[in-house]
C-alpha cells in the first residue's frame, strides 16, 4: 500500500505537468533553481568543514533549526500548499493507518521542496569531512531530520484541520503571519542592533537550541566530533522522541479528521444585510463594484493584498531612515503612497482568475465589457486612492511642510490610473492558475509561476512607463526646488490617470466581449 501511494503521487505529479506547457517549463525552472541552491549549499558545507568544528556545529544547528521552523510555518501560511495526496480523499478506503502515515510521509519527498531538503540535510556530512565518524552520523541524522521536517509539516496541517475548516481562521491565520514576514528586515535589523557581540551570542544560542527539538538532531554530529558521546546520545534520543511525538499527534489528528466531517449541513443562518450592495446603484456596474468590494474584505486572497500594501511604505521608510536619516522619512512616506495605491490597483489584473468558474455568471447574465471593467475599477479605486492620499498627508505632517503634497498626489493619481487601466486590459487577455475560492492566498500551482511572472513583470514595466511623465516632473521639482513643477505633476497626474482608466476600460471591455468564452474556459481548467 505504501508503494501504491508513492506511485499515485508520482502519477499525479506527472499528469499535472501535462496540463499546459507552462507548467512543465515552470517545474524545470524550479528544479534548476533548487539544484542551484543545493549545489551552493553543498559547496558551502564543504568549505565550512575546513574551519573549527565548534563553528561548524554552531552554523549547522542554527541553520537546521531555521529549516525546521520553516517546515512548521509554511503549512500555516499556505494551508494546503501540497495536498496532492489529501487524506480526506481516502476517507472511503480501508487503508491501514500505519500504511497511510508511512506513504504520506515518504510522498513528501516527491517534489522539489522535499527532495532538496533531504539532499541538503544528508549533505551536511560534507561539513564533517575531517571527522569520518561524525560524517557517518551526519548522514543518518540528516535523513532523520528531513523526515522530521515532513512529519512536522503534516502534523501541524492535520492538527489545524478542525480550525482551518472555519473560514474566519483561514482569513486571519494566513494573513496575519504575512505581517512579520513583510517586516522581517526591520525586525532582524532591530535585533541585530541590540546584540553587540554576535561572536559570543550565536554559540550560546546554538548550544541552547541543540538541547531542544528544533536543533537536537543537527547537534549530534558536532557532539561526536568533539568527543562528547554521552551528549550525542542524549540529543539523539531527544530527536527520536520528537519525531515519535509528532507522529503520534499526526496520527491522532488524522484519525479524527477522517471520521469527523469538517462541515455540518444543519446550521441555519439568518438573512444578512446587503452590505456594499446597498451603497452602489442598482446597475450592472454597481453590482460588480459591490461584489468586488465584498471580496476585498471577505476573501483572504484579496484581503492579503489589502494588508501587505500599507506595509510596503513602512519597509521603505525604515530603509530610508537608515541611510538618509529622519529627514528622509517624510518624503519617502509621501511618495511611497503611490506604490501602496498601485499595488491595490494592480490587483485587479487577477480578478477574473480569482472569480474561477463563477465568472460564468457574468457571461450568462450578459454583462457588457464596459460594465465589468468599470465595476472592478471602481472597487479597487475606492480602496487605493484613500490609502495613497493617507500616506501623502502623513508624509507632509511628518515633514512639517505641505510643499511635497501636490507632487505626491499627482504621482499617486498617475500610478493608480496606470495600474487600473493596464490591469483592465491585461486581465481580459491573460489569466493565471490562481488559488481557488476558499484556498490560501499563498497557494501556487506547479508551472504557473513562470507565465505569471512574465505577465506581471510586463505589467509593472508598462505601468512604470505610463507613470514616467509624472515621475519626471516630481524629480525636476525636487531637484530645482520650484513649486511650479509640483503643481504640474499634480495636473499631469490627474489628466493621465483619468486617461489611462478610460482607455483601459474601453480597450479591456472590448477585449472582454471578444474573449469571454476563452476566459471562462481558461479559468475552468484547474478545478
Amino acid at each position: 500500500m505504501v508503494a501504491h501511494l508513492l506511485r499515485l503521487k508520482v502519477a499525479l505529479l506527472r499528469n499535472s505537468m501535462k496540463r499546459t506547457p507552462w507548467q512543465l517549463v515552470g517545474l524545470i525552472i524550479g528544479a534548476l533553481y533548487g539544484l542551484g541552491i543545493l549545489v551552493m549549499v553543498l559547496v558551502g558545507l564543504a568549505v565550512l568543514g575546513a574551519t573549527d568544528s565548534a563553528l561548524v556545529g554552531t552554523v549547522l544547528v542554527l541553520a537546521g533549526a531555521a529549516l525546521f521552523l520553516g517546515w512548521l510555518i509554511v503549512p500555516v501560511v499556505a494551508a494546503g500548499l501540497d495536498m496532492t495526496l489529501d487524506p480526506a480523499r481516502f476517507t472511503t478506503y480501508a487503508i491501514p493507518m500505519k500504511s497511510m502515515l508511512t506513504g504520506l510521509a515518504l510522498s513528501g519527498f516527491i517534489g522539489i521542496p522535499g527532495a532538496i531538503t533531504l539532499l541538503a540535510a544528508v549533505g551536511t556530512a560534507a561539513a564533517w569531512w575531517r571527522h569520518p565518524v561524525a560524517a557517518v552520523a551526519a548522514l543518518i541524522c540528516g535523513a532523520l531530520a528531513a523526515l522530521t521536517c515532513i512529519v512536522a509539516s503534516r502534523a501541524i496541517t492535520a492538527a489545524s484541520t478542525s480550525l482551518a475548516s472555519s473560514r474566519r481562521f483561514k482569513d486571519v491565520s494566513g494573513i496575519v503571519v504575512l505581517v512579520p514576514l513583510m517586516l522581517m528586515g526591520p525586525i532582524i535589523a532591530g535585533i541585530s542592533s541590540g546584540i553587540t557581540d554576535f561572536a559570543d551570542f550565536l554559540p550560546q544560542l546554538a548550544n541552547t537550541v541543540s538541547w531542544t527539538p528544533l536543533g537536537a538532531i543537527w547537534a549530534v554530529p558536532a557532539a561526536i566530533a568533539s568527543g562528547a558521546y554521552g551528549a550525542a546520545a542524549v540529543k539523539f534520543l531527544i530527536a527520536l522522541a520528537t519525531i515519535a511525538a509528532l507522529t503520534w499527534v499526526w496520527k491522532v489528528c488524522l484519525v479524527r479528521a477522517l471520521v469527523t466531517p469538517a462541515f455540518s449541513g444543519t446550521a441555519r443562518r439568518n438573512p444578512g444585510k446587503l452590505g456594499f450592495f446597498a451603497m452602489f446603484a442598482q446597475t450592472p456596474t454597481g453590482a460588480i463594484a459591490a461584489r468586488c468590494l465584498t471580496y476585498w474584505f471577505r476573501d483572504p486572497r484579496y484581503s492579503a493584498g489589502l494588508l501587505i500594501s500599507p506595509l510596503i511604505p513602512v519597509v521603505l521608510v525604515f530603509g530610508g531612515s537608515q541611510t538618509g536619516g529622519m529627514d528622509a522619512v517624510g518624503p519617502i512616506l509621501s511618495y511611497s503612497g503611490a506604490i501602496a495605491a498601485f499595488m491595490i490597483a494592480w490587483s485587479i489584473s487577477s480578478d477574473i482568475s480569482y472569480d474561477s468558474t463563477a465568472f460564468a455568471l457574468h457571461l450568462a447574465s450578459g454583462v457588457c465589457g464596459k460594465a465589468d471593467r468599470t465595476g472592478r475599477v471602481l472597487a479597487a479605486a475606492v480602496l487605493a486612492l484613500p490609502l495613497g492620499l493617507l500616506f501623502a498627508i502623513a508624509g507632509s505632517v511628518v515633514s512639517g511642510t505641505w510643499a511635497q503634497f501636490p507632487p505626491a498626489v499627482g504621482l499617486i493619481m498617475g500610478a493608480t490610473g496606470a495600474g487600473l487601466g493596464l490591469a483592465s486590459v491585461l486581465s481580459s487577455r491573460f489569466t493565471m492558475m490562481a488559488p481557488l475560492p476558499g484556498e490560501s492566498p499563498m497557494k501556487s500551482k506547479p508551472g504557473n509561476s513562470f507565465a505569471t511572472v512574465l505577465v506581471q513583470l510586463g505589467g509593472f514595466v508598462g505601468a512604470g512607463v505610463l507613470a514616467a511623465p509624472v515621475a519626471v516632473l516630481v524629480i525636476i521639482g525636487a531637484v530645482t526646488g520650484q513649486p511650479l513643477f509640483g503643481w504640474l505633476a499634480l495636473l499631469v497626474g490627474l489628466l493621465l490617470g483619468a486617461l489611462y482608466v478610460v482607455l483601459g476600460i474601453r480597450i479591456g471591455g472590448a477585449q472582454y466581449e471578444r474573449r469571454g468564452p476563452e476566459l471562462l474556459q481558461s479559468v475552468s481548467v484547474d478545478r
